[in-house]
């Protein structure tokens, strides 16, 4: 059933064009110089039927909770998936989103010199001004009320966010929201998922800091429970 994403009236910008796409379970949301629909369409059938073929001759890439083996025989889409949940602890699969939201994103780099694609919370950004993010985090009292400003010189870059409380997306732990600034959004989307995992009460999210601060490649992080809020590394709320 579909569910409306309210929450992308935060990604809505009066410079860029604005449109959805989806292509099977994939629902994007993307953000251009024009629309971009039919070229982005064509991008995630490429890039979802590279990781079907792969899953059909190794049924435990999409199955695994644990770090499966780089394999150089695979697509690059594959093995950014496999690297992000070898740096996070994570299957391949806790990676998905955000390598597709990032393949895509790149893609259409090719017509347009901005690209924001939203896949399910997991965001790539490539962007000439700074950006504004707002954080939906479920019935937390600090839901919608925090903004957090990309800016452009870090860009491109992935913005990720995992939630025990909201969505469909499995998750081990009880945070409003976990959300990751990492180099690629594949490894951002691993790592939200693991430091989601950790937090089960307020007194854990020290404890997740910690265990984002050591993962290469993550530039920041930003959890919330309930009311309590925890921050670290390339992370200006404003």
């Amino acid at each position: 059933m579909y569910e409306e994403r309210i929450y992308r009236r935060d990604y809505i910008t009066e410079d860029l064009k604005g449109f959805e796409v989806m292509v099977k379970e994939s629902d994007l949301y993307i953000c251009a110089a024009s629309d971009l629909s039919s070229e982005a369409i064509e991008s995630t059938l490429k890039y979802r039927s590279q990781i079907e073929e792969y899953i059909k001759k190794h049924p435990q890439f999409l199955s695994s909770l644990t770090p499966l083996p780089i394999d150089v025989l695979a697509a690059p889409i594959v093995n950014e998936m496999l690297r992000a949940g070898e740096t996070a602890g994570t299957g391949p699969m806790a990676a998905v989103a955000g390598a597709i939201a990032e393949y895509v994103g790149r893609d259409l780099l090719k017509y347009s010199p901005e690209v924001i694609v939203e896949n399910g919370g997991d965001i790539f950004l490539k962007s000439l001004k700074n950006r504004r993010l707002g954080i939906h985090a479920g019935n937390s009292p600090l839901s919608e009320r925090i903004t957090v400003e990309i800016e452009a010189k870090q860009t491109p870059v992935g913005v990720c966010t995992s939630s025990g409380t909201v969505g469909p997306s499995l998750s081990f732990g009880r945070t409003d929201a976990a959300l990751v600034v990492a180099s690629s959004a594949a490894l951002a989307d691993a790592c939200a998922t693991a430091i989601g995992n950790i937090v089960k009460e307020p007194g854990d999210i020290k404890r997740a800091l910690e265990f984002g601060k050591k993962a290469k490649g993550v530039r920041g992080v930003l959890i919330i429970m309930k009311d309590k809020l925890g921050a670290w590394g390339a992370i200006k709320i404003v």
